[in-house]
């Protein structure tokens, strides 16, 4: 042989099978499917590997281009122990040494002629623009410049085959392992096909093939018999492997140089951003091509996504509205009223000297004293049986009490005991019905007041108390001219920050139990309260946020499924992408952009359905509002989701053994 073997087998044995016995059963015993097998091939031989079904050639050509590995022996290329090579090289020598001819075709039938030629150069690094322009030429050059965006399934037997050998040529194709290339195809294609395999060993390029046929064998230049896992003749060897068995041309692989730029080779792959682009690209492609089923897996995402943004708008809306609604009754509020934790201990009082040291404690914005009386209201020939509240004109504030119609009484209407009145809805509905109380006089318990306004509607605001059954007076006229008191019912005290109630309230206990000499009151902290119920709705809202996670969740599970019903449906496609020189890692990425594109479209479609179903409760007068957080966390979530429930069949595909993949129906 001239110059050192490109390719090297000792004792090579490969078995299948063997298992151990379960449970009393009988062991399976292994199957011997290579047995010893030894020999040498040089760089740029053609050689035929000749013998009938089930001798074991087509395994020995998997050990050949590294798709399998042998059980015991040792298999040397360009003398390196193909043993000592992690996954990332023997997918790099399939890359870029090896090129498959397959009998059955072995193309991906979503990709074009061109983008099945394109393959191996894709996981090569090779620029778009380049391997575009090889891909076209090689597919010229074999006849098939009208047939390039044709997908598999619209090519004949023989055109097929070409773009395989195409696709076997794009990165060099130095070695060319052909297995039964004629098998499937009718006498004239299979004499063009064996032409071309001839005209490539011309030109130098090393060519193995595997055939039955000792027709299609007698084309090469070196017959390998090989018969029950053994070889039994090799023409190379009886004619001392001298030149008969060699091209005259020099052999496309210098050996050494080869293995030298292994690591470099290894190391240099296409850009993340190109990857990742082929892989949408490769992704969108086979969505689209079952949109249908696409489309019944996106549900479960979209009715996800959107209900997550729905629950979460409904919830703050509600929120938002129970606020407001406290805060029309004052939500930084705290109430001192007479009597302490003792029944039997004294009553005790509280006076307008008392609110005015709660005035003075830091954070109180307000104090304002209140009298509370029951009067008898007269208009016309009309009584109403009703509550008073005397208080000073800082309620208004403190109470977030506004007129609805007219004025509220002043600092100068308290100074000079003027006899005027504001009056509740319900009160004023009950004297006046729908007309303007404003301006008219009404009798409190005999005296003529003015009513110089009507306060907006509040509603109940727990139990049977009701805000909208009060009048209120100025508190020096209502404790001099009708309840005959200025002990006060209570003190109202508005604060400024809600963060600081209870600290608040213990210093107005501390400053009233001070001048008191005994704590002959209670301080009630209705901001706590306020801040309780802000809390409770808002764990509300979170919980309706997860109720609705539980839909993206199920429509995760939905994507896990459809995923691994794609990569149990697409074995054969992974076992050529690994034979054309895909890593472990581009097939991970490979399944999972497609998840994380399913994904994706569903939260695109899940956050349009969630806009325009709010919408639609926003036009009914649903309360609901739209966080941009929460959408754009409903989104993520969705994306997440296909990451997650995608890792584990996108794990299952690149884990797959290429010989088992490429196997499979």
């Amino acid at each position: 042989m001239v110059g050192a073997p490109l390719i090297e087998l000792r004792a090579i044995w490969k078995s299948y099978g063997g298992r151990a016995a379960v449970d009393g059963g009988t062991a399976a015993p292994s199957v011997d499917v290579l047995r010893g097998v030894s020999l040498q091939i040089a760089a740029g031989e053609f050689v035929a590997i000749v013998g009938v079904s089930g001798s074991g050639k087509s395994t020995l050509m998997h050990i050949f281009g590294c798709l399998d590995r042998p059980s015991a022996g040792e298999y040397r290329f360009a003398g390196k122990d193909i043993a000592n090579f992690n996954a990332d090289e023997l997918a790099w020598l399939r890359r870029e040494a090896f090129g498959f001819v397959f009998q059955g075709y072995h193309l991906i039938a979503t990709e074009t002629a061109r983008e099945n030629v394109e393959i191996p150069a894709i996981y090569s690094g090779v620029p778009t623009q380049e391997r575009a322009e090889r891909s076209v030429a090689l597919l010229s050059r074999l006849g098939l410049a009208g047939r390039l965006d044709h997908r598999p399934g619209q090519l004949s037997g023989g055109q097929q085959q070409r773009v395989s050998i195409g696709r076997a040529l794009m990165n060099g194709g130095h070695i060319l392992l052909a297995d039964e290339p004629t098998g499937a195809l009718d006498s004239r294609s299979g004499a063009e096909v064996m032409a071309l395999l001839q005209e490539l060993a011309a030109a130098g390029h090393t060519v193995i093939l595997i055939t039955h046929d000792r027709e299609v064998a007698a084309c090469a230049h070196r017959v390998i018999e090989i018969r029950d896992g053994e070889i039994v003749s090799d023409s190379g060897v009886a004619a001392g492997l001298g030149a008969g068995s060699r091209t005259t041309a020099p052999a496309s692989l210098d050996a050494a140089a080869f293995i030298a730029s292994m690591a470099e080779g290894v190391a240099h792959t296409a850009s993340l951003f190109t990857d990742s682009r082929e892989a949408l690209r490769a992704a969108w492609r086979v969505l689209w091509i079952n949109r249908f089923r696409t489309l019944l897996t996106l549900l479960g995402i979209i009715i996800g996504v959107a209900s997550v943004i729905v629950m979460l708008a409904i919830g703050a809306g509600t929120e938002r509205e129970v606020i407001a609604k406290m805060a029309s009754f004052g939500t930084n509020r705290l109430y001192v009223t007479p009597g302490g934790d003792n029944t039997r201990g004294p009553g005790g009082t509280l006076s307008t000297a008392d609110a005015q040291q709660v005035r003075e404690v830091p954070n109180v914005t307000a104090a304002t004293p209140f009298l509370q009386g029951h009067v008898t209201l007269r208009y016309s020939n009309v009584d109403v049986q009703t509550t008073l509240w005397s208080v000073t004109d800082e309620a208004s504030r403190v109470l977030n009490w506004k007129p609805s119609c007219g004025t509220f009484f002043s600092a100068d209407d308290e100074r000079d005991l003027a006899a005027v009145v504001l009056l509740g809805k319900r009160v004023s509905e009950k004297l006046f019905g729908d007309a303007d109380p404003v301006g008219h006089y009404v009798l409190v318990n005999n005296v003529p007041f003015e009513v110089i306004g009507e306060l907006e509607e509040k509603g109940a605001t727990s139990g049977d108390a009701d805000d909208d059954n009060v009048v209120l007076t100025p508190f020096s006229t209502g404790s001099r001219r009708v309840v005959g008191t200025t002990n006060l019912s209570w003190i109202s005290v508005l604060i400024d920050r809600l963060d600081l109630a209870d600290e608040t309230a213990k210093q107005i206990g501390d400053v009233l139990a001070a001048s008191h000499l005994i704590r002959d009151f209670q301080v009630y902290n209705r901001a706590a309260s306020v801040k309780a119920q802000t809390e409770t709705q808002n764990t509300l809202t979170v919980m309706l946020g997860l109720i609705a996670a539980i839909s993206l969740l199920v429509g995760g599970i939905g994507v896990m499924n459809i995923m691994l019903m794609t990569v149990r449906e697409r074995t054969r496609e992974i076992g050529i992408r690994m034979a054309t020189g895909a890593r472990q890692r581009d097939i991970l990425r490979q399944f999972l952009t497609e998840a994380t594109l399913v994904s994706g479209i569903g939260g695109v479609l899940g956050v349009a359905a969630g806009l325009l179903i709010g919408a639609a409760l926003i036009a009914a007068d649903v309360a609901a509002i739209f966080s941009v957080r929460a959408i754009a966390g409903a989104f993520a979530c969705a994306l997440l989701t296909g990451l997650v429930f995608g890792f584990m069949p996108a794990r299952k595909a690149a884990r797959l053994d290429p010989v088992v993949a490429l196997a499979s129906e």
